[in-house]
């Protein structure tokens, strides 16, 4: 790649509008479903699944379902995208309220 092409996908990356929201890990072998909060929906499952892959996950009962099932066994999802009006109120109040929704909600575990 140019630098010149470079220097532009570079540009690319750091002006793309960034959403923050609640997403879903579903096991479907097990049925068991975890909501995870996250600044940038659109690079989280990369995150999530490069830790799974690795052994390392933080949540201990998703890294064993992962283990004991595969990464074809699970799906990801986004469940709510939040704009910048409803984090005005306070960004880390408003995610963790709306994750504890979901987590509600779905019957699901916080990661």
């Amino acid at each position: 790649m140019r630098h010149e092409d470079r220097r532009a996908v570079v540009a690319a990356y750091k002006e793309r509008k960034v959403v923050a929201g609640i997403y879903l890990v579903r096991c479907l072998a097990s049925g068991e479903r975890w909501a995870g909060q996250a600044p940038d929906l659109s690079t989280i499952r990369n995150r999530v699944w490069f830790t799974l892959r690795h052994g390392s996950h933080r949540q201990h009962s998703l890294q064993t379902a992962w283990t004991a099932h595969g990464e074809a066994a699970f799906a990801f999802e986004e469940i709510e995208q939040l704009d910048e009006k409803a984090l005005e109120a306070g960004r880390e109040r408003v995610m963790k309220a709306r994750q504890a929704h979901w987590c509600a909600e779905l019957g699901a575990e916080a990661v």
